[in-house]
């Protein structure tokens, strides 16, 4: 267990005792009582660096600033002596609360509170509308959007914790959840993601938008975004001004924004990636071989950071390659890499460990002063949120030892800054080991088997068969932590995992006995169902319990939707097993299926595995 903290608060500067006083919410500091003193000293270095030594009278942490002196306190905490540091001025995270998931204010609270221990000093709030803008009535509607004040506490809040809170927000693309009123904002809409350019009433819009992060957020700096924007031009554009070149289209639009940015005193920065994507026709991201404009450098104002984001590779010299590209159109870019949120319902560990330690060596030995690692939550932002940490510590470790941290120190700091059991965060770090998107299995259309048979083709019988028991084992392995929530509801997992196993032996046993023409085990398959569909009951109930700990109400609607739609599938599945047991029906339709021919691979989204129609 670790220890308690007693400091003097006489000798503190003031951004040290409101650290303190911000951090005593969850952690054993203290300025009066009982403990192990603590001795903090200002020291002049670069980047963020620290050290926690021993003496006869506890602990000294010599600190360069906030986040240095965080990290140094959890470090003493964890019992950890130590001397780190990172060449980086600025290193955080990225919080998607766009897809679905707006966290609540006092969760963010002890998301920068934790993040802040674990020597961060940026958060990026990722929100594409939901944000109450004055007049505007339609942005974040039925959403949980953010108000004003909300975020000018966790603005001051952040400030107190030594991270600097920035605005990460869309002005050309990524606007479908606004542009759905399209009898709202048809004048500014282009296509259904993308804001029309050019238009004088889209730059009012972004006024209005510019003018309330201005106010809301103390940071000068704001991400204004421009990313994945492959249809700009091609909708109510093409017809008002017929074809233009996508990359003249861009650069006058960023000109434009970037000029009303400047009047507010804001410093942009933008995603990269379509500048790169529009020089190829793959519309690639990371391609190395095409020759980039030449008039590229003066077409992109000389004051907005480019921020390059790769959350894919696992070689050290693509990012290396990358950062390069950038700095040859004269841009030292910011990096985000990604602790892996999406398209899972736990931190997907095994992605973030193969592409974390790869970014992060090619950003220190390139010099790189800025680093973000992003936490998305694409298709529904259903990934129990609490489950990141284990990714994001273990990135933030490598950022600090640069990629020779200790294991020990790892799961020593962890403990100290989750109050949770590291043994089970590891055993439930293996959740996505079998290549599953254990999501989609789950919510797959029980009698289509859309998903089942794409990774059945993919990897094997034998494997999905494995995959069973290795949920199973892992469930009970759980089960002393099952009570746990603090690093991640891992009750929460159990039933994830029993819903699972459960929902993959149905779907192997009824397949098998359907093309044997067994009876027998027809039967069998049906008289599982009622334990299949007890397991999906649990698997609602603890995501409920989970998303009201942690976020607004509004989404979670989306994913019981998804809950409630599989139980009526599920029952129709006992229906139609009913009728053909009983020769009311030759046959089951939605089992019957060509033996030959390649299958679709673009199954990674509910919309996907739901229903055979492209959209329901």
């Amino acid at each position: 267990m670790f220890i308690s903290l007693v400091a003097d608060k006489n000798s503190l500067p003031q951004n040290i005792i409101e650290l303190a006083e911000a951090l005593a919410e969850d952690y054993p500091i203290a300025f009066a009582g009982q403990g192990t003193k603590v001795t903090f000293n200002k020291i002049e270095a670069d980047g963020i660096a620290f050290k926690v030594a021993k003496n006869s009278d506890g602990f000294v942490i010599d600190y360069n600033c906030t986040a240095a002196c965080a990290r140094g306190i959890a470090s003493a905490l964890a019992g950890i002596c130590c001397e780190e540091s990172t060449p980086m001025n600025s290193v955080g995270a990225m919080l998607d609360v766009s897809r679905g998931m707006v966290m609540k204010v006092d969760r963010v609270k002890k998301y920068l509170r934790r993040m802040a221990m674990s020597g961060c000093n940026l958060l990026l709030l990722y929100a594409e509308d939901v944000y109450e803008v004055p007049g505007e009535p339609f942005f974040g509607r039925h959403r949980g959007a953010y108000t004003m004040a909300e975020l000018k506490e966790l603005d001051a809040y952040a400030g107190k914790v030594g991270i600097e809170l920035v605005g990460c927000i869309q002005t050309l693309g990524h606007m479908e959840q606004l542009l759905r009123w399209s009898n709202v904002y048809s004048n500014v809409m282009d296509t259904g993601r993308e804001l029309l350019a050019e238009s004088p009433e889209t730059y009012k819009l972004i006024e209005k938008i510019l003018d309330f992060w201005s106010e809301a957020l103390t940071s000068r700096r704001l991400h204004i975004g421009m990313d994945e924007t492959q249809s700009l031009g091609r909708g109510k554009y093409l017809t008002l001004n017929g074809y233009k070149n996508p990359f003249e289209i861009l650069g006058r639009h960023l000109e434009k924004v970037n000029a009303l940015c400047l009047e507010r005193g804001l410093k942009p920065m933008i995603w990269s990636d379509m500048y790169f994507r529009f020089n190829n026709p793959e519309h690639n991201y990371y391609d190395y071989n095409n020759p980039l404009p030449a008039n590229l450098k003066k077409d992109i104002p000389s004051n907005v950071s480019l921020v390059y984001w790769d959350y894919y590779h696992q070689e050290e010299e693509i990012f290396e390659k990358m950062i390069m590209r950038h700095r040859e159109i004269g841009f030292e870019p910011i990096v985000a890499s990604g602790v892996w949120t999406w398209a899972t319902l736990w931190h997907n560990h095994h992605a973030t460990k193969s592409t974390v330690p790869a970014c992060v060596n090619a950003c220190r030995r390139e010099n790189i002063k800025e680093l973000f690692f992003t936490m998305w939550g694409d298709d529904g932002a259903y990934c129990n949120y609490d489950s990141l940490f284990f990714g994001f510590i273990f990135a933030m470790e490598q950022v600090f030892c640069g990629g020779i941290g200790d294991n020990a120190a790892f799961k020593a700091r962890y403990e100290a800054i989750m109050k949770g059991s590291f043994e089970a965060a590891d055993i439930a770090s293996h959740f996505v080991d079998m290549d599953f998107i254990c999501s989609l299995m789950i919510w797959d259309d029980p009698l289509l088997n859309i998903y089942y048979d794409q990774t059945e083709k993919t990897f094997g019988t034998e494997h999905m068969d494995k995959s069973i028991g290795f949920y199973a084992e892992m469930a009970e392995n759980l089960k002393p932590y099952a009570d746990e929530f603090e690093s991640g509801d891992f009750g929460h997992l159990i039933n994830i995992l029993n819903l699972l196993s459960q929902k993959m032996i149905f779907v192997s046993k009824l397949k098998k006995a359907y093309y044997a023409k067994d009876i027998k085990g027809i039967k069998e398959a049906k008289e599982l169902l009622v334990q299949l569909m007890e397991c999906v009951r649990k698997f609602d109930a603890s995501f409920r319990r989970q998303w009201m700990r942690t976020a607004k109400v509004h989404g979670l609607e989306r994913i019981q939707l998804r809950n409630s739609g599989l139980l009526g599938r599920l029952e129709e599945t006992e229906r139609r097993l009913t009728e053909y047991l009983t020769g009311e029906i030759a046959e089951i339709a939605e089992l019957e299926r060509p033996e030959t021919g390649e299958l679709n691979s673009a199954c990674n989204l509910y919309a996907h595995v739901a229903s055979g129609a492209a959209k329901c």
